[in-house]
């Protein structure tokens, strides 16, 4: 289990969800389980993209900056990267993944 940072998209909306959490999969299916009133109008939701991180504060710090971009917007400028994308994070010297997922 690792932090991440993640992008769900609703068809059924046409609106994306931006999330930060340690446990991705329970959270994956606790909003496809319909927990809040907003959740479970948006159901299905579906991973769009996801950024692993060493600890929950630097998703938190992303999930904000994302939230501020935009979730569409932000999505869309990433669709010209390939699938995968790795990097050397500046801060720890770790390697870090993000995974973009589109239909």
């Amino acid at each position: 289990m690792m932090p991440c940072v993640y992008i769900l998209y609703s068809a059924k909306l046409d609106k994306y969800y931006v999330g930060a959490c340690i446990e991705f999969e329970r959270r994956l299916r606790e909003h496809n389980s319909g927990h809040s009133k907003f959740i479970r109008t948006g159901m299905p939701w579906v991973l769009q993209y996801q950024e692993a991180f060493s600890t929950l504060q630097e998703a938190k710090e992303r999930e904000r900056y994302i939230k501020k971009q935009k979730p569409g917007k932000y999505i869309d400028e990433l669709r010209c990267f390939q699938k995968q994308i790795f990097f050397n994070s500046t801060n720890s010297g770790t390697q870090l993944e993000y995974t973009l997922l589109f239909a």
